[in-house]
């Protein structure tokens, strides 16, 4: 089989890409109204961008009519947001936070996650988050359809004993994150296999993975 993507709508280029690149990372960004109300939204088109500098990105859709979403348009305006990644506990209200609301209504009160005040940036983070990103614009991409951001990550927070400073390594054995699959589905990140080979043989984990 093969498509012409020049031969195909945006909506079938879409749902054939969205299906085929995965499992893809989820963002659960939070962001600040204009008048100062906490945004929370997920994005699955996400993903780091390098370490130096430490760059991460979130393309954010148009909306049907054309309008930015609450994300894209406080981000333009803030300069500031918030990534999160989410795990098995909190998916199905990272899966919530998707529901569309008036601008003036916060998702994290709708959904039951808890504000937490950042150091560097104005946005909150969600304290049931494992992890946290604050970041701060760095670059903005414009196509027809979407914008994407390049933010710059100035600050993570972690749930505690999750990263080991020491030898600056994650706990890889608490950390369990959900990814966005095709269509309505989603995966968790449980089965996990290495290819490290010892002795001709594939080892359950590596001395890098025993903490």
């Amino acid at each position: 089989m093969e498509i012409d993507f020049s031969a195909i709508t945006e909506y079938q280029r879409y749902k054939l890409m969205a299906s085929l690149i995965v499992p893809r990372p989820i963002a659960l960004v939070t962001t600040l109204g204009a008048d100062g109300t906490a945004n929370a939204a997920p994005f699955s088109m996400f993903n780091m961008l390098g370490e130096e500098p430490p760059i991460v990105m979130i393309s954010v859709n148009r909306l049907a009519d054309g309008a930015l979403k609450d994300t894209a348009a406080n981000i333009e305006r803030s300069k500031e947001f918030v990534i999160h990644l989410s795990d098995e506990p909190m998916a199905e209200k990272m899966h919530r936070c998707g529901e569309r609301l008036p601008p003036h209504l916060s998702e994290l009160a709708h959904v039951g996650l808890t504000a937490a005040p950042c150091t560097d940036v104005a946005p909150p983070r969600i304290a049931e988050a494992p992890v946290a990103f604050e970041c701060r614009l760095w670059e903005t991409l414009r196509t027809e359809s979407r914008h994407i951001f390049i933010g710059r990550v100035l600050r993570l927070h972690a749930r505690d004993g999750l990263i080991d400073t020491e030898r600056w390594r994650v706990r890889l054995q608490e950390y369990f994150p959900v990814g966005r699959f095709g269509a309505s589905f989603y995966v968790t990140t449980r089965d996990r296999f290495s290819l490290e080979k010892d002795a001709g043989v594939v080892t359950a984990s590596t001395a890098i993975d025993e903490m």
